[in-house]
């Protein structure tokens, strides 16, 4: 079965059948909703304390509970109390309330609107997850500081919350800080998600959960780490849905180190069997396979992914295509100096800006209206531009076409040609 079929007919209650991997996927793609109009907005000084972690607005905040002189934990302290009192006049929003607001025009972001808006009809319906509460709503945006963040949490009155963080919309500051991951980390995204996650923690149920999908994941898994210990151990599981990983000798300091072996056995990372996304960088908790109904990129969307008994139907590993596409793009990554790796992420985006592309999801999305996108960029770029990508992936295809003629990696090509199979 799939995603909907799971929503429409697992009619237990969370108190008969805990939580689940489907579960936390599909509580991640809800995070994909924009509205703002409908669901309690986190408290307007844990927004601004977001925004100065993320360094959007005057840089310098430390995380909270960080504080290290006498008035600055005075005044943490302060903030937690408030923090707790505002919660308890606050009214969660629940699924049925996004059906009411009728607001479809604009509530709905990244690639899977349709779904998504279906997914609300079957949360509103499900005797499971019409309970859930949705509250603590921010989403920040900043295209000069290359900032895209948002996040939500998901209660279930008095028994525990899911902190869901939301994966990449379709807007290019939100690529552009993807890519940043692998260059400058930690991003202010990431920062922000440890952050948002600290403060929230304060008011929120015993029983966490934290969870997302694509960036989502690896912000759920930044957090994780980066939290207090006291959060830290309030945790039951980390959820990452085929998020990418973490630059090589990143979160290699001793407190991260310490951090992932208090989580060992509490990261829960799912990828479909030809990942892409899950497949870049360095993953810090083992992967289970997911089949999919889908082909190449598609299997991306957590939506055709396969599901027997109440979990996913698991494969043994991915596939060879995918294991050889995370083995180019992490020899393509490791062949550029720190010096060297930014230039080439800013000209791809400056042949972005010039593609005729809307959104980066006209571009990354596939199918011909992404390769006229691909002509467009290389027919307008000027020639530092092209002097600058056209090596760079020169060399990222004489690394792959080497690994091919060794015999390294079956099925490399596949893996590559997936990425425009729509």
């Amino acid at each position: 079965m799939d995603l909907f079929q799971y929503l429409e007919g697992e009619l237990r209650t969370f108190d008969q059948l805990g939580l689940t991997p489907v579960d936390s996927a599909a509580i991640s793609q809800m995070s994909m909703i924009d509205a703002p109009a409908v669901v309690p907005a986190l408290r307007r000084a844990d927004v601004a304390r977001l925004r100065r972690v993320g360094g959007i607005d005057a840089a310098g905040a430390c995380m909270p509970g960080e504080e290290t002189t006498f008035m600055g934990r005075l005044s943490g302290a302060a903030d937690a109390v408030a923090d707790r009192l505002y919660s308890r006049t606050v009214r969660g929003a629940h699924a049925s309330d996004l059906l009411a607001a009728e607001l479809y025009d604009s509530m709905f972001t990244g690639l899977d609107h349709d779904n998504i808006k279906r997914q609300i009809a079957s949360f509103a319906a499900s005797p499971r997850f019409r309970e859930l509460e949705m509250r603590d709503y921010v989403a920040l945006l900043d295209q000069e500081r290359r900032v895209q963040f948002s996040a939500t949490c998901y209660v279930m009155p008095g028994a525990w919350a899911y902190v869901a963080f939301r994966g990449t919309d379709t807007s290019f500051t939100g690529w552009r800080e993807n890519f940043d991951m692998a260059v400058t980390p930690p991003v202010p995204a990431q920062r922000m998600a440890a952050a948002y996650l600290e403060l929230v923690a304060r008011h929120l149920p015993q029983r966490l959960y934290v969870g997302g999908h694509s960036k989502g994941g690896n912000l759920a898994t930044y957090a994780a780490v980066r939290c207090s210990d006291a959060v830290r151990a309030r945790i039951a599981c980390v959820f990452d849905h085929d998020g990418p990983g973490f630059k090589a000798g990143f979160l290699s300091d001793e407190p991260a180190l310490a951090a992932l072996r208090a989580l060992e056995g509490r990261i829960h990372r799912t990828v479909p069997v030809d990942s892409v996304v899950g497949m870049i960088m360095n993953e810090v908790a083992p992967a289970r396979a997911v089949r999919s109904s889908a082909y190449g990129m598609d299997q991306h969307s957590v939506f055709s992914w396969e599901i027997d008994g109440g979990d996913f139907v698991y494969e043994e590993g991915v596939s060879a295509g995918a294991k050889g596409t995370h083995e180019v793009l992490g020899a393509w990554l490791a062949s550029f100096s720190d010096e060297e790796l930014p230039g080439v992420v800013d000209a791809l985006f400056s042949a972005m800006a010039v593609s005729g592309a809307q959104n980066a999801g006209q571009i990354f999305g596939g199918g011909p209206q992404a390769a006229q996108c691909i002509h467009e960029a290389i027919r307008k770029s000027d020639e530092h531009t092209r002097e600058v990508l056209g090596p760079a992936l020169a060399k990222l295809a004489q690394i792959a076409a080497e690994r091919i003629a060794r015999g390294a990696v079956a099925g490399i090509a596949q893996g590559f040609a997936g990425l425009f199979n729509r």
